[in-house]
């Protein structure tokens, strides 16, 4: 954060908004005092870090937020068995749901991003760690694909992978899954821009 805020040598900077879970919150706390610490102490000298503005928000799929003009609701996933991370769906005319970091999907998360429950998704941008196997905190191919046929948005991008993925031949089966499966699946790229109306 701190490479894309403006210098000021004594941290005179409008913070960055971070919108982030109590249980998050109370972890960085812990871990990086110093991001979080706003008066330097009696001789303390000053040093420059990320100004943050830390934003609680709430590990629920109805209680929304508003960041940069957008209404954004927190989804949460399981990272692991024991941590629980947020994705985001937003979007009013187009929806889009955002999950990087998930190894299972609660079922109340899944209700609302799927095609028969509250939403159907326009794009899912989707975790996919490992082509083949599982891994423990993250989705791998085969369990991305299985969550998209539950899920089905109208169109996946995968993101996240290692790099024993081939890009151009990978998308090439998976252009052969999108047609057998009826929902647009590609890996994602650096440097992707996909135009929606928000």
């Amino acid at each position: 954060m701190r490479a894309i805020q403006p210098y000021s040598p004594t941290n005179d900077i409008d913070p960055t908004p971070i919108y982030l879970s109590q249980h998050a919150m109370d972890s960085i706390t812990e871990k990086f005092p110093y991001l979080v610490q706003k008066k330097r102490k009696e001789g303390q000298e000053v040093r420059r870090v990320a100004q943050l503005d830390w934003k609680i928000i709430e590990e629920n799929c109805e209680k929304s937020f508003v960041a940069s003009g957008l209404q954004f609701f927190p989804l949460p996933v399981m990272h692991g068995e024991d941590y629980v991370c947020l994705g985001f769906l937003f979007g009013e005319k187009y929806k889009v749901a955002y999950i990087s970091d998930v190894s299972r999907f609660i079922p109340s998360t899944e209700q609302v991003i799927s095609k028969n429950g509250v939403w159907q998704l326009d794009l899912l941008i989707l975790d996919t760690l490992y082509k083949e196997g599982s891994h423990n905190v993250h989705l791998c191919l085969p369990q991305s694909l299985e969550a998209i046929k539950r899920i089905r948005p109208k169109q996946a991008l995968l993101i996240g992978m290692t790099h024993e993925f081939d890009h151009h031949k990978d998308n090439e089966l998976l252009i052969e899954w999108s047609r057998r499966e009826g929902i647009d699946v590609q890996l994602a790229r650096d440097g992707l821009r996909v135009p929606i109306d928000l």
